[in-house]
């Protein structure tokens, strides 16, 4: 098992490398199609296009989920992004939040945050910004944000509980969050947990799904529902590197599975104030 900064500064070096790369480049290491895939980080990703906000220069292809879609963001809110990459959800984001709100984007890795700013000036924004934190200790105050969003981050996350603590302090009474996730049913091989390469991309960091949907609820979480759900397939060019054939076949019909959720919850407006309103 490998410490929190150590996993840290393999996500760091991974997301470098990714970020001074097309996503047509990362795409051609990663097609997703069974014949070329020797890596892991974009075979999951959905397709932003269609997207009012859309800038396709921010879009890596990283992404599990479309979770701006479903964030119910109005016009005037303050948006934060999770892990924020070259800017592409914070784009669409501030497609509805508007001139009058504000959008800010937080990743872990410099060279994504260069990046991201070098996108939004180009696009001459002056109410999305970019900074560089740890999710475990946002740079960010508390009763920030009205809704918070986040792509497939969370799973490079060594302490989610620490996560989730500091999303709902960021969080205003009232505000809420749509997360795009990796989560797990039933039993994920050693060899894939512990294989670097699959951490970085996603996979051997997720919890299992209903550990994972305890875990929003227990830290305070409320109205908590998934917004969509969709499996995830590794192809077996992939696998062959962590498994033999007997083993992917075994894994194959096992009944276990990896799942791209996009998870919704809110921060109650007021604290909890009568009989059966808390556990």
């Amino acid at each position: 098992m490998k410490s929190g900064e150590t996993m840290k500064e393999i996500v760091k070096q991974k997301y470098g490398q990714i970020a001074e790369q097309t996503k047509e480049t990362n795409s051609s290491a990663c097609c997703g199609s069974g014949c070329c895939s020797d890596e892991v980080h974009n075979i999951m990703n959905d397709d932003y296009s269609k997207l009012e906000g859309y800038n396709a220069e921010a879009d890596l292809g990283l992404g599990c989920g479309l979770p701006t879609q479903f964030a119910k963001i109005k016009r005037g809110d303050t948006v934060i992004d999770l892990g924020s990459g070259a800017g592409n959800d914070c784009f669409i984001a501030r497609a509805a939040t508007g001139e009058t709100g504000k959008v800010i984007g937080i990743d872990f890795t410099t060279a994504m945050i260069e990046k991201a700013r070098a996108n939004a000036t180009k696009l001459n924004y002056n109410n999305v910004e970019f900074r560089q934190g740890d999710i475990e200790k946002l740079p960010v105050s508390a009763n920030t944000a009205d809704v918070i969003v986040s792509n497939c981050v969370l799973n490079l996350v060594p302490d989610k509980q620490v996560a989730f603590q500091e999303i709902f302090r960021v969080l205003k009474p009232g505000g809420h969050f749509s997360i795009s996730d990796i989560v797990l049913v039933g039993a994920l091989p050693e060899s894939i947990k512990n294989a670097t390469e699959m951490y970085a991309g996603c996979v051997a960091g997720a919890l299992q799904k209903e550990v994972y949907l305890d875990l929003i609820i227990k830290n305070g979480f409320v109205n908590v529902a998934i917004q969509k759900e969709k499996p995830i397939f590794i192809p077996d060019d992939i696998l062959i590197n962590y498994l033999s054939e007997d083993q992917i076949n075994s894994f194959k019909q096992s009944g276990s599975g990896i799942f791209s959720i996009t998870v919704f919850g809110e921060k109650a407006k007021e604290p909890c104030c009568g009989p059966g309103c808390c556990n």
